[in-house]
């Protein structure tokens, strides 16, 4: 007894120690970036892209902002110009969109790349992925004269303090609790191993994997990422992967759709609560990860194919 809970202290750990040496540079990069301006030029770049979704101008500064820090303090940025820039439902719900395919890139793109999923993948995948998924979001509303209602703001947060002390107190207690979250994590991984409820969860899954050509091993950590996150989500994946249970193709191709659909609780009553449709920012977007990563997944098999030919030859 006393020997397994070692081992899982120690796995545990590991995992935590692994994140945190990717999350800490992360955090105080994008940071410094924000004290320089790095969020404003982002949003002056993004500006007239905007029309392309429908959105206005100002909107740019919205995801800018969500990119480089998170969903929590671009909604604070689109509660100060929801008055002056009042949203309809549809375009909300495509700005929502874009904020939950690409948000907090620096630390989330350090934890794809720790897993095996480079930035020049991340990058192109998160933010690629948005502003198509966000053009479709648009061109639906239009073509069916959907949701042009004015959005109803639910609910809005207490202004934070900008001060750098409370800042980094914020970061560290964060911090401190993804240990806690971690270790809840593997110990219910290993509950629902021992209780055979992995099993289950792998035949009930089987059929979505299957499409995606995943390995069923990837069954509890997708869901876990799914539900709670893709930080979570990569560093149960790179445990796994210490232990070879789960191949480097399924931890590319698991990291990949966890990018497009993860935290698919909390993030999608966020963005509700600015007033966005349902049915576009949960169902369109997993509906969108799973195209996208059935494609690339078959991509690489193709180009593993073609590989295999070329070296027999």
């Amino acid at each position: 007894m006393f020997t397994t809970f070692k081992s899982l202290l120690l796995d545990v750990w590991r995992v935590y120690l692994t994140l945190l040496k990717v999350m800490v540079p992360a955090l105080i990069i994008v940071k410094i970036l924000d004290m320089l301006g790095g969020t404003q030029w982002l949003a002056k770049l993004l500006a007239p892209l905007m029309s392309l979704v429908g959105l206005p101008e100002e909107m740019g500064l919205v995801w800018a902002t969500a990119m480089l820090t998170n969903i929590y303090t671009g909604m604070a940025v689109y509660f100060d110009l929801a008055g002056d820039t009042p949203l309809t439902v549809a375009q909300v719900s495509v700005l929502g969109i874009m904020m939950l395919l690409a948000h907090a890139l620096p630390v989330e793109g350090a934890v794809a790349k720790l897993s095996g999923v480079s930035w020049r993948v991340t990058l192109p995948l998160r933010i690629g992925g948005g502003f198509i998924l966000g053009m479709i979001a648009n061109q639906v509303y239009q073509l069916g004269n959907w949701q042009q209602q004015p959005a109803v703001i639910v609910w809005q947060p207490t202004p934070a303090s900008s001060s750098l002390f409370d800042w980094t107190m914020a970061q560290l207690s964060m911090l401190f609790s993804i240990f806690f979250i971690i270790a809840a994590l593997m110990i219910l991984m290993r509950l629902l191993k021992w209780c055979g409820i992995e099993k289950l969860m792998q035949t009930l899954l089987s059929p979505f994997l299957k499409a995606l050509t995943i390995g069923k091993e990837t069954t509890n950590v997708c869901v876990i990422g799914l539900v709670l996150g893709l930080s979570f989500g990569a560093g149960l994946l790179i445990d796994e992967a210490r232990t070879g249970r789960i191949s480097k193709r399924d931890i590319f191709l698991a990291v990949c759709f966890l990018g497009l659909a993860h935290s698919v609780i909390e993030d999608t009553i966020l963005i509700l609560l600015l007033g966005a449709d349902l049915m576009s920012i949960l169902w369109g977007r997993l509906l969108f990860g799973f195209i996208v990563i059935a494609i690339l997944a078959r991509c690489i098999k193709q180009e593993s194919t073609s590989c295999s030919s070329t070296e027999t030859s």
